[in-house]
């Protein structure tokens, strides 16, 4: 028996045991239970994927296949289960021959989601590819492959993982129209009549064969895109191409002679690095460059638009389901020969490599998306909270990102809002459809694009918003904050920025990025461009160098702010107004605006109807002259600037790009906060800072 003194030591070691597991083991205690499933090319979807490796009797393993891996999570949340789902995908390729598809059956619950994620970052390739490995060497040098057009588009090739050109005539830049089919006498006249968007002139020696121009795209260049077109009729008597579906855009609209190339011309593979596919014989014809070996080479065509969808509906959505380090490859493009294919942004484009729509509370993170034809992910329809991190973009036929759509649901579970793209990196795109945009946002709100790093497109960097002029607001409070931009346009492409906004925005903010390098092909290379009717959005701590025709435009707009940003070296004017207005424009505070060629101002600035005080301007190689030729004194009487300054704002090194200010520099004293968007701005990641482009830093 134990003493009334013992009995009192064990009670009151029960109690403290007690306590402490009351502290410190509840997270423990309540943990949901986990399943771990298996998924490896060496597998077999006959098996029950509970096991890493086949087992000893070849009686079970892990399954072979995502969409398998798919319904045995379907069937687990059937069954009951709540816990956390792991979908372990082992290195490898799984050869798709359809789209993967995860639906609402799949979905797990904020505390037990469901995981599909690669047992090693990027060694788990998802890929809508046919490879070929069998080359025939023909008499002419060339190597051939046969391939049925029935298993899917045959449009893009890549060898040995690097995109090839389809056969193309020039082989380098572009031949030039003679105009339009039929001659208009008017800019209006060409604007009402279609015609003037089905056809064009081209001198005899650029016209195609009429016997091999079945499968041949014409690539026609206008202001902000380009059109692709398939072509109905070739006339050598008049030097004339008719297309089968018509360009958005008057022929010669913006250029009276435009920019143009022919491609998958069976007489244009001349070239090494081209190839050709004619539907006909079910040939794909490549020109090897030299070194290549047809016994070691493998080529891959893409045969899968969508490569990865992600669909619920609106009653009930897909939740609580992420995809972490898996890699997607090689995704096509077609489109019908009897719709017109050109547009802003190529936001026409039906679908993305990895769509989504109806997602709740979805992420990505560490995936890949790379060789695509379209845009590489869109968070479409009902896609709401959820996040892309640290994902890579690369090598894609239109753009990066897509966050929404060009419409406005009524209903408000059928918009896409709320959704997050940060610490990402795209590079490498536009190389099918020009005018995709790095990360695009259409009529959705709310959403975060932050620190990701956006490089080497022929079009815009980040695009918010899609409705024009002072329509209700459609995309508002998104936040574009801290993104490295650069490489922009590259002289294909006009009327863009490196960050572009439409229409009524209150409460969205354009902070702390650093754009550098835009080049448009003619008017428009803009570093932050609020574009018709961009209102109420607050452009602040930005560092934009080094554009063709102005650090900041606005065409028209209402009372945007414009604060503490430093504006270098456009070669063009520096800052740009379109449109005078009845309203305040916008208010210009507290920028250090600095050049060495080209004007400070252009465009209408004498209404009033802006606001510019403490602001300093500064020419390296010149005087300041404000529009009318004025002087900064002149320039105050008319009630501009009237604390603002002309003075060297004694940065560091700006030529060397180091934009820090000394302790004596004037700015200072007129209330300037210094920021350093060359350090903040881009990937809190290194491995995603590095460009592929090679512009250095």
């Amino acid at each position: 028996m134990l003493s009334r003194d013992r009995i009192g030591v064990v009670l009151a070691a029960c109690v403290a045991v007690a306590t402490v597991q009351a502290i410190c083991l509840p997270g423990l205690l309540s943990r949901p239970e986990e399943r771990v499933l298996y998924v490896s090319p060496a597998g077999r979807d006959t098996w029950s994927g509970r096991l890493r490796e086949p087992a000893p009797d070849g009686n079970d393993g892990p399954v072979a296949s995502p969409a398998r891996a798919t319904e045995l999570v379907a069937g687990l949340r059937k069954a009951g289960f709540r816990g956390t789902i792991r979908v372990v995908f082992l290195p490898g390729t799984y050869r798709l021959d359809r789209p993967w598809s995860v639906g609402a059956e799949a979905s797990g619950t904020e505390s037990g989601p469901t995981l599909f994620e690669a047992e090693r970052q990027g060694q788990a390739i998802i890929s809508g590819g046919q490879e070929i490995t069998e080359w025939t060497v023909r008499d002419d040098g060339l190597w051939q492959a046969r391939l049925d057009p029935a298993g899917g588009p045959i449009t893009q090739l890549f060898v040995n993982g690097s995109r090839r050109t389809r056969a193309r005539h020039p082989n380098e830049g572009y031949l030039r129209t003679l105009g339009p089919e039929v001659e208009w006498s008017s800019r209006e006249q060409a604007r009402r009549d279609r015609s003037t968007k089905l056809g064009i002139r081209v001198r005899p020696d650029d016209l195609p064969d009429p016997s091999e121009v079945g499968q041949a795209n014409v690539l026609l260049f206008h202001a902000w895109t380009a059109s692709r077109h398939f072509i109905a009729s070739v006339d050598k008597k008049r030097g004339v191409i008719r297309f089968t579906a018509p360009s958005n855009w008057p022929v010669g609209f913006w250029e009276r002679q435009q920019r143009w190339y022919i491609e998958n011309l069976r007489s244009a593979l001349d070239a090494p690095g081209e190839w050709y596919y004619d539907a006909r014989e079910r040939a794909l014809l490549y020109y090897p460059f030299e070194g290549e070996d047809p016994t070691s080479t493998v080529g891959v065509v893409p045969r899968l638009e969508e490569l990865l969808v992600v669909q619920g509906t609106p009653d009930r959505p897909v939740q609580h389901v992420r995809f972490r380090g898996l890699r997607f490859v090689y995704a096509a493009w077609s489109w019908p020969r009897s719709l017109p294919c050109d547009g802003q942004a190529a936001a026409f484009l039906p679908t993305a490599a990895v769509h989504a729509r109806h997602a709740l509370d979805c992420r990505w993170e560490d995936c890949t998306v790379e060789h695509g034809g379209t845009y590489g992910l869109w968070l479409d329809e009902g896609t709401k909270g959820s996040v892309v991190l640290r994902c890579r973009f690369l090598d894609l036929g239109a753009g990066g990102v897509r966050l929404g759509g060009t419409a406005l649901p009524q209903q408000e579970k059928r918009r896409a809002e709320r959704n997050t793209v940060r610490d990402c990196l795209v590079s490498g795109t536009g190389k099918v459809f020009h005018a995709g945009v790095g990360v695009w946002v259409g009529k959705s709100s709310y959403n975060t694009i932050e620190h990701n790093h956006i490089c080497d497109l022929y079009y815009t960097g980040i695009s918010v918003g899609w409705s024009w002029g002072y329509a209700p607001s459609s995309a508002h409070h998104n936040r574009i904050r801290y993104n490295e931009i650069h490489k922009v346009g590259q002289g294909v492409l006009s009327d863009m920025g490196g960050i572009y906004t439409l229409g009524i925005s209150p409460g969205t903010i354009i902070e702390g990025n650093y754009i550098y390098d835009v080049e448009s092909y003619s008017y428009g290379g803009w570093g932050i461009y609020p574009d018709e009717g961009s209102s109420y959005i607050e452009i602040t701590r930005n560092l934009v160098l080094r554009t063709k025709t102005g650090g900041f435009h606005q065409h028209y707009g209402r009372e945007n702010r414009v604060r503490n940003n430093i504006f270098a070296f456009s070669r063009g004017p520096q800052l740009q107004r379109t449109r005078a207005e009845t309203h305040i424009s916008f208010f210009f505070e507290r920028n250090l605006v600095v050049y060495d060629s080209g004007r400070l101002m252009d465009g209408r600035w004498e209404d009033g109807r802006v606001r510019l005080d403490y602001n300093l301007y500064w020419n390296y190689k010149g005087p300041v002259v404000f529009p009318g030729g004025r002087s900064l004194a002149e320039w105050q009487q008319l009630g501009q600037d009237r604390h603002s300054v002309v003075a060297d704002p004694l940065f560091v090194d700006a030529y060397s790009g180091n934009f820090h200010l000394r302790r004596q520099s004037p700015a200072f004293r007129l209330g300037f906060v210094p920021f350093d968007a060359v350090r903040k701005a881009g990937p809190t990641d290194p491995k995603l800072r590095k460009c592929p482009c090679e512009v250095s830093r």
